[in-house]
């Protein structure tokens, strides 16, 4: 089988690394930057680069581009695609992307699934990729209503190889309402916070807590902005009742209401709580 990866980043590049390593398959790729193709050549991460010319031989094409550079490749190269190939992305939103290209799937004859691999690492680019990042790793997967089993088959076999261990199904509503909470609101959380004017004075007296808070503030601004505009009603709710929340806490100190506060916090743990014995029980 050949795999087609468009986007030799963090994302694709571990993808690309993966399934050489872990698979027969024939790897193809292809980049912006030129001077990642050529790496990922010369270190044997892909086979061959992927060109238009070799668009028609892949039978899985893994898009790993931002969100609107993912539609716009879909409706670019739509003709070109293979008849009963499957082409999946792995943007970080999915009512934008899986709605369109749906329908461009459709029309052209091939099939197309929205995909979210649920990891990650600070640092960007194809020189962080690993064969590794997805080991014990979630992936989102968000199909059309008419998929067939067999599709899903295939693809499955492909991820399982890679080191996915565990499978969500979504639509593309759920996938966005959720991912607001789980992902983009952490980053901007982590964004706000390092801003504080204290932060400046961290050194020795930080330890995990300030390491976990400002981690993912390392991000690329252009990505995440897209994502968050893309994604911006649930992400707004999402902040708005945060917002909500902190001002309980924050009503408290100025009331000097330590009961309160304490209440608040205990609730926090408690919910800390269920959500880890709910996740145990899986």
């Amino acid at each position: 089988m050949t795999i087609g990866i468009v986007g030799l980043g963090l994302i694709g590049g571990s993808l690309a690394r993966a399934v050489k390593a872990n698979t027969p398959h024939t790897i193809l790729g292809t980049d912006l930057q030129r001077p990642v193709v050529y790496r990922a050549k010369l270190l044997e991460v892909i086979d061959e680069e992927l060109t238009e010319e070799r668009v028609p031989s892949c039978d899985i094409l893994i898009l790993a581009l931002y969100p609107r550079d993912t539609v716009a490749w879909v409706e670019q190269h739509a003709a070109a695609i293979q008849k009963g190939a499957v082409v999946v992305d792995c943007a970080g939103v999915k009512a934008a992307v899986c709605e369109p290209c749906w329908e461009i799937a459709e029309k052209n004859g091939f099939t197309f699934i929205g995909g979210h691999p649920m990891e990650g690492v600070a640092r960007l680019g194809f020189e962080n990729s690993r064969r590794d990042l997805f080991v014990g790793a979630s992936m989102i997967l968000v199909p059309h209503r008419d998929i067939s089993i067999e599709t899903m088959k295939k693809l499955k076999d492909v991820f399982d190889a890679i080191g996915f261990t565990r499978y969500e199904i979504a639509s593309p509503e759920k996938h966005d309402r959720i991912i607001a909470l789980t992902s983009q609101l952490a980053h901007v959380v982590s964004s706000a916070y390092v801003k504080s004017p204290t932060a400046a004075e961290h050194r020795g007296f930080s330890a995990g807590s300030f390491r976990d808070m400002t981690r993912v503030a390392y991000l690329n601004e252009r990505m995440w902005a897209e994502l968050f505009m893309l994604n911006r009603e649930n992400l707004h709710n999402e902040i708005e009742g945060l917002i909500d929340r902190l001002r309980a806490y924050d009503d408290a100190l100025e009331r000097g209401d330590e009961e309160e506060l304490m209440w608040l916090l205990r609730e926090g743990r408690e919910a800390k709580t269920a959500l880890d014995q709910a996740k145990d029980s899986l």
